[in-house]
């Protein structure tokens, strides 16, 4: 564990007679008074937990939480058996168990190098021992896979991310802040390589890292084009470098020579300026060489777009072969033909209901049956004002004048016709006789109906 920061301890800190409890040893059995043994056990694994968080570590040795935890020169007794406990519960592991279990070669890129008396554990788990050394490394689980996860959202942020292959090196400088330390780089590595979504090997004796690319869920074997890749990757930077290297020395020549003419040595002066020449000169054909290679990797850039392209191009082929897989011209036509014979016929059931509602003929008569009718209305309005009578013109008098005097009343009502009838008495007589034996003839008739 390393101790970047300083250790925050919980309020019972300061409590002697709380201390004086957390710092005695273990019951040898829990069931004498298990509310105690699980209140200590669960202090301790907090505090655990919570010191490594804070120091950025993901491991741990008893010796080292001897050292965060001692107070006024005691340490506590439980720490083992704290230990123990959280190994049990899969929350600690053990470093060279953690390493041995990941599919490659984990000793093949120097891990073992990082650990402690890698083999002394082996002997111990054969022979039943079930103590800890006070040197030996365990890893914490949870810790672990969160860096891990820190470290694959690092690379995958930096500009190193369109990379393929990564060097130790440059990861180790990329993710200093993320992992402080080798060991937790390895470890973090370590807990990728389990997830497979990173894998570490080594070339010409340099580890290299490659991690999968966003939206993989594992990482592809590194490959001889990866490995190609990488190399000129090495040599652009390499030619970088070197060209930076020969500016520098150029710009120094130029110095020189301008401070030689101060001298007034002109022949030492020229001296520096052909030497700049040559330095320049070199420099342009590193340049050139650069230039090359930078275009080589545009190629394999381009190259590789070119097949992820391809690649979703027989996708979608095999997708589209696979949709049309039961679908013909000879179908589609068919059913076209089908689909415009069914709106023929409907078009054609629409056409007959609406003739069975109102033919053409019926609305002929209907209109012309309208248009005799408009005619009589208008024969009947010429024929009104000749039998309705004259509208009286004499003005009204309101009925207090009448009251006053009723000659003006009289004189106010229209003249009493005198029109004659041209009936006389006799014929008034012989019309009054045919009524009378009418109504004796009725009278007759209905006695004589015989009652029902």
């Amino acid at each position: 564990m390393e101790h970047t920061k300083k250790t925050v301890f919980p309020d019972d800190w300061e409590d002697e007679e709380r201390m004086n409890f957390l710092f005695s040893d273990f019951k040898e059995n829990r069931e004498v008074q298990p509310s105690d043994w699980d209140s200590k056990m669960e202090f301790w694994t907090s505090l655990v937990l919570q010191t490594c968080r804070t120091h950025g570590a993901v491991s741990l040795s008893l010796k080292e939480l001897d050292a965060a935890f001692k107070r006024n020169g005691r340490l506590p007794l439980g720490l083992t058996t704290v230990i123990q406990s959280m190994a049990r519960c899969g929350k600690l592991q053990r470093e060279s168990e953690f390493a041995a279990n990941v599919d490659s070669g984990w000793l093949s890129w120097g891990v073992g190098v990082l650990l402690v008396k890698p083999l002394k554990w082996t002997f111990s788990t054969l022979l039943g021992s079930s103590l800890v050394s006070q040197d030996e490394s365990f890893v914490v689980i949870e810790l672990v896979k969160e860096k891990a996860a820190d470290l694959l959202e690092a690379y995958r942020s930096s500009a190193f991310s369109g990379r393929s292959l990564l060097s130790f090196q440059e990861l180790s400088e990329l993710c200093s802040e993320v992992c402080p330390g080798e060991s937790s780089l390895c470890l973090a590595l370590l807990q990728l390589q389990r997830e497979k979504r990173c894998t570490v090997s080594v070339h010409e004796g340099e580890k290299i890292v490659k991690f999968s690319r966003p939206g993989q869920c594992r990482v592809s074997p590194v490959s001889d084009v990866d490995v190609g890749i990488y190399q000129l990757q090495c040599s652009e930077n390499l030619l970088g470098e070197r060209i930076k290297v020969l500016g520098l020395e150029a710009d120094k020549c130029r110095e020189e020579a301008r401070m030689l003419l101060r001298d007034r040595k002109k022949s030492q002066a020229l001296r520096c300026l052909r030497g700049r020449k040559r330095v320049e000169k070199r420099a342009d054909n590193l340049f050139a060489q650069l230039e090359t290679i930078r275009g080589i990797l545009d190629r394999i850039a381009q190259s590789q777009t070119d097949k992820l392209v391809m690649q979703a191009y027989q996708t979608g082929v095999a997708a589209l072969r696979l949709a049309l897989k039961d679908v013909t011209v000879e179908g589609a036509e068919s059913l076209v033909d089908q689909i415009q014979e069914l709106c023929d016929v409907q078009e054609d059931v629409n056409q007959t209901l609406a003739g069975v509602a109102t033919s053409d003929e019926n609305v002929d008569e209907l209109e012309e049956e309208l248009k005799a009718l408009m005619e009589d209305a208008d024969e009947m309005t010429d024929r009104l004002p000749g039998v309705l009578p004259e509208v009286p013109h004499n003005p009204l008098v309101p009925p207090r004048e009448t009251a006053q005097g009723g000659s003006s009343l009289l004189a106010s009502l229209p003249d009493v016709p005198t029109n004659t009838f041209n009936i006389s008495d006799q014929q008034l007589e012989e019309e009054l006789n045919r009524l009378t034996l009418r109504d004796s003839d009725l009278g007759q008739k209905k006695r004589l109906e015989p009652a029902l």
